[in-house]
């Protein structure tokens, strides 16, 4: 039986650079010395290095059991198209991984659907009632929003107070499309509806772009449904 997902982890501010070097690590296109040099001039203390590395292992460097198939098509991606988007595949391993980062990510998305906008006071209420008012809760909630900022996900004006989208990451034709719709499978744990892939809250930062259907169609850890009404949805096949 596979270990159960931690329940919260996401407990650092990740900065792509570090992502990339640990994905970098990963593929074998970089040593694990650059990404430690990259960790220690940002850390001043050993728990904080810990810590850290400790969520990058989760992401890239040591996935949990149950994703080493998945984290290892991701890394293959990035091997065969170095210019894929790093952005779009730490996402992937991070909702895939963190529940609390998905929870996080879903509620900022749906949140900024219409307007573009929301306040952190609003994402940090909604987080409350799932993990409960404890300041554990805010500050790792603090963790996920800072991150997100800085893969370019989100803006956050007026002292962090405010979130704003940025304009999302175009992925039309890029391999990571069906790898990224699979994390979002691994994450909620049920089928989805191919017609709102491309407006799904958990990945608000990226258009997935056209044919959704015929793309994963052809990938063969998916499974795609057609009901009595037409109306198409994918699942990961058993």
């Amino acid at each position: 039986m596979n270990p159960p997902p931690p329940q919260i982890g996401f407990d650092r501010f990740i900065q792509l650079e570090w992502a990339r070097t640990a994905l970098r690590v990963k593929a074998g296109m970089a040593n694990i010395e650059e990404l430690e040099e990259l960790i220690t001039a940002s850390h001043s203390g050993l728990e904080a290095k810990k810590k850290t590395r400790t969520v990058l292992n989760r992401l890239w460097l040591e996935p949990r059991p149950d994703l080493v198939e998945f984290s290892d098509r991701g890394v293959q991606v990035y091997k065969d198209a170095p210019g894929t988007s790093v952005a779009a595949l730490t996402w992937g391993m991070a909702i895939a991984s963190y529940p609390f980062f998905g929870r996080v990510t879903e509620i900022v998305g749906r949140l900024t659907a219409i307007q573009g906008e929301c306040t952190s006071v609003e994402v940090h209420r909604r987080m409350a009632e799932t993990y409960g008012e404890r300041e554990g809760t805010r500050r790792m909630t603090n963790m996920v929003l800072q991150s997100q900022a800085d893969w370019g996900a989100i803006g956050r004006p007026n002292k962090g107070k405010q979130i704003v989208r940025k304009p999302q990451i175009d992925l039309e034709g890029s391999p990571v499309v069906p790898w990224l719709v699979e994390a979002c499978l691994r994450q909620g744990g049920r089928s989805l509806s191919v017609a709102t892939l491309d407006s799904i809250p958990l990945l608000y930062p990226f258009r997935l772009g056209e044919s959704l259907s015929y793309i994963l169609s052809g990938v063969k850890w998916l499974e795609m449904h057609v009901d009595s009404s037409g109306n198409q949805s994918v699942d990961i096949k058993v």
